[in-house]
């Protein structure tokens, strides 16, 4: 139907006309910024239109409300469709504050921006900039990933508030994904995961082009996807015709219907459907139609050729009529409903307006633990075990797991009343993410992005295979909890392959993480306190699998001052040092030992704990200037990793006693004395530097 006819379009013509919309919105604004993918909006529109239109339970007017549907967009590069669907549903913005606005999250001159300097738009979707999209999707397979903590967290959510006669939760999470997400090993563990849990709540939508940056997908990819899913438990649809809207419209309500497993559509597409010379090929995937490719394409859609960006009447009008009218309603029935269950449940209503807004529970540090001195000591894991189920117990929504290591990183819930997360028994704290690295730091994101406060555990070492969800959970600005032990090379015989060297200065170097590495049990107290405050940062706690021992207070400065990244543990008389020995965690003690020593030889030194960086560099210049004084300049910093960064706060005139190679398998008092890591070693350095 030809848009010229528009005027008396209804029913169907107007579905077209708005999967159109859709289509060469996504053509117009791929090739004004000459960059982008505009194939996969192109293929996808209908799928995703008729999703949105006639399924989706979603109130544009009200992006926040706690029950809507979600929809992630793991094909991060198909930006433009979840762009033109933002426009045209007419989602409204959101302020820093999370007040909703009256003013839209998108606008057609956004469109035009698109892939611009300080655009809503970018070239892939921003959780945080832009309202409407639920999570940052970048590197394929994160999306999909992200959409199992979200099932999860739905299931908590209902099982934790709902009661008989309030459902307060019953939402779907509904992903697309492509083939390149179907290739990422993250989907295959997050699948499997998702399959073992019975996430029915879980619908993905594989948009099957075939097609790659490369080519074919055939030069690479050729198992069969239904057959996999089928085998991780999940129910397989298959939709023959991505434009067919009836099929859709039925595979979607099949979906709905099934209620013990995941679903996944598998969605037969065109990429760049319509385009006369782009029609299927790798060329569309990545690149700009061209000006006159796209007047061919538009009309073949029996689109006016010259027009751009181009809304016809009557379609933004479809959408409100349509998703819009829906959402509202169910909306304002739930929030009806909540106002009921509060007079009801006034203390479950009043967590969750607490877990909404990431605010902390009434009484959450009243169980703290405070540790004596002790010259044997304890391992910080052991003592974060302690306050993390200190915390959790009047923490109801404090939650996680281990990749199979719990025994190991003590990070199991134990106190009564809590249970394993399975299927079936989803109001429960403790998770078994499996040996599934990958998808377990990007399920952490997804609870966390429905406000959970879920932590993630594994050994220091295998933070690489988690690095992509950790580095997205701090360009999405959201407090996930990452819990690492074994954090040097204290882990001992089990050698250089699990022994972290290099992976502080990995975490270090993420914009927005916070790397916590505690001195002892009193810090990993301190620690935790800053943990539970943080509302938009997430965290990396490094902990000891050796016992550390627990530092005098009354001897010592506070561990209170965790919170403000360093300060001064140990000082000289007079507060006048001659040296300052810095370090962090297992190396603190070391300093202390050789802080007393150099003490009875008449050198004057200051010990400073400096268990984040990223906290210290955030104080005042007088404060870091009072721990660090610029005319000290002799500074030894001791660490058991790599040293990089660390010249920044030894300068030129100091030493930095760390790792310069990887580790070795041997007990870890031989591998103290092999690598440096003694009394005598930081004594004669601080000697040297102190000359």
């Amino acid at each position: 139907m030809a848009v010229s006819d528009q005027a008396v379009a209804t029913g169907t013509q107007l579905d077209q006309i708005s999967i159109n919309t859709i289509r060469t919105l996504s053509m117009d604004a791929v090739q004004k910024a000459n960059s982008g993918h505009p194939g996969a909006p192109m293929g996808l529109a209908a799928t995703a239109y008729d999703l949105w239109q006639n399924f989706l339970n979603y109130d544009p007017t009200d992006p926040l409300w706690p029950n809507r549907d979600r929809f992630v967009l793991s094909n991060g590069h198909a930006s433009m469709l979840i762009y033109s669907l933002i426009y045209l549903a007419g989602i409204r913005d959101v302020d820093a504050q999370g007040n909703v606005l009256s003013t839209p999250s998108l606008s057609l001159d956004d469109l035009k921006n698109f892939r611009q300097i300080g655009s809503k738009t970018p070239g892939h979707p921003e959780y945080g900039l832009t309202p409407g999209v639920e999570t940052t999707t970048g590197p394929l397979g994160q999306g999909v990933a992200n959409s199992v903590g979200m099932a999860i967290a739905e299931r908590w959510l209902a099982s934790y508030f709902n009661r008989p006669g309030f459902e307060l939760f019953n939402y779907n999470i509904w992903a697309i994904c492509g083939d390149g997400c179907m290739m990422e090993g993250i989907s295959s563990e997050a699948a499997s995961l998702a399959g073992h849990l019975k996430l029915s709540n879980l619908c993905w939508i594989y948009d099957n082009n075939h097609i790659t940056i490369e080519g074919n997908t055939d030069l690479a990819f050729s198992e069969e996807v239904a057959g996999r899913f089928k085998a991780y438990g999940w129910d397989v649809n298959h939709v023959t015709d991505a434009n067919d809207l009836e099929a859709l419209s039925g595979a979607y309500r099949r979906a709905l219907t099934i209620k013990d497993r995941p679903k996944l559509i598998i969605v037969d597409s065109h990429i760049a459907f319509g385009s006369p010379n782009r029609h299927d090929t790798k060329e569309a995937h990545g690149e700009p139609l061209g000006e006159e490719e796209c007047k061919l394409t538009k009309r073949a859609y029996g689109w006016p050729e010259d027009a751009k960006f181009l809304v016809p009447d009557g379609v933004l009008e479809n959408f409100r009529d349509g998703m819009g009218r829906r959402g509202a309603q169910l909306n304002s029935q739930w929030r009806a409903l909540l106002k009921n269950y509060a007079a009801q449940y006034p203390d479950l209503a009043k967590q969750l307006e607490q877990l909404e807004h990431r605010d902390l529970p009434a009484g959450w540090d009243k169980d703290l633990p405070s540790f004596p001195a002790d010259a044997k000591g304890i391992a910080t894991r052991e003592s974060s075990s302690k306050v993390l189920n200190a915390i959790a117990k009047n923490h109801p929504w404090l939650m996680g797991g281990s990749a199979d290591l719990y025994p190991s990183t003590k990070t199991r819930l134990t106190f009564d009343g809590v249970n394993d997360f399975k299927a079936g028994q989803y109001n429960a704290r403790n998770f078994h993410f499996g040996i599934r690295e990958h998808a377990m730091g990007a399920v952490v994101n997804g609870m966390t992005l429905a406000n959970l406060r879920a932590y993630g555990s594994t050994f220091l070492i295998f933070s690489d295979y988690m690095k992509a969800p950790i580095r997205l959970s701090a360009i999405m600005e959201i407090p996930a909890i990452w819990i690492f032990t074994h954090d040097s090379i204290g882990v001992g015989e089990d050698g250089p392959t699990h022994q972290p060297i290099e992976q502080l200065a990995t975490l270090r170097a993420v914009p927005g993480l916070i790397t916590l590495r505690p001195a002892d049990a009193n810090e990993v107290v301190e620690a935790w306190k800053v943990i539970m405050h943080l509302k938009k940062e997430p965290v990396a706690l490094a902990l000891t699998r050796q016992a550390l021992p627990t530092l005098d207070r009354t001897k010592y400065a506070s561990a209170a001052g965790v919170a403000r990244g360093a300060y001064v543990l140990a000082d000289a008389d007079g507060g006048k040092p001659q040296v300052i020995l810095l370090a962090t965690g297992s190396e603190v003690s070391l300093c202390i030992e050789a802080y007393e020593k150099l003490k009875t030889e008449g050198i004057r030194a200051r010990v400073v704990s400096m268990p984040s960086w990223e906290l210290f560099n955030h104080q005042d210049q007088s404060y870091r200037d009072q721990v660090l004084p610029p005319d000290v300049t002799a500074r030894v910093a001791v660490e058991q990793a790599a040293t990089l960064g660390w010249e920044r706060y030894t300068g030129s005139n100091g030493r930095i006693v760390g790792m310069r190679t990887f580790g070795a398998s041997a007990p870890l008092k031989d591998l103290q004395k092999k690598f440096g890591f003694t009394v005598d070693q930081v004594m004669q350095v601080a000697k040297e530097v102190a000359k």
